[in-house]
C-alpha cells in the first residue's frame, strides 16, 4: 500500500514539474513553489502551494495548469489546492539547479 503512494507521488511531483510561470523557465516544484503534497486513503490529493507574488499575474493559469495536469493522472480521485502565502516565497526556497538556470549561482 505504502508503495502505492510513494509511486503516485512521485507521478504527481513528475507532474508539477511541467507547469511553468509563464514568466520564468523554471518549473513550479524547482522554484520551490510546492509546499506539500498530501494523499488520502481514497487518493484524494490536496496541495499547499504559493507564488513568487501574492499579486501575480499568472495565478490563475498557473493553479488551473496545476489542477489539469494533477487530474490527469489515472489514480488521482480529486484535487484540491490550497493557495498559501505563509511562509511567504523567497528565492532561497528554489532548488540549486533552479538558482543555476536563473543566474543566481
Amino acid at each position: 500500500m505504502e508503495e502505492n503512494f510513494l509511486k503516485l507521488e512521485e507521478e504527481i511531483i513528475k507532474m508539477l514539474k511541467t507547469v511553468y510561470d509563464p514568466e520564468i523557465p523554471v518549473d513550479i516544484y524547482e522554484l520551490g513553489l510546492i509546499y506539500k503534497v498530501d494523499i488520502d486513503e481514497e487518493k484524494n490529493v490536496k496541495i499547499d502551494m504559493t507564488l513568487t507574488a501574492p499579486n501575480c499575474p499568472a495565478a490563475d493559469f498557473i493553479l488551473e495548469d496545476v489542477r489539469m495536469k494533477v487530474e490527469s493522472i489515472p489514480d488521482v480521485k480529486s484535487v484540491d489546492i490550497q493557495l498559501v502565502f505563509e511562509p511567504e516565497w523567497d528565492k532561497d526556497m528554489m532548488s540549486e539547479e533552479a538558482k543555476l538556470d536563473l543566474g543566481f549561482l
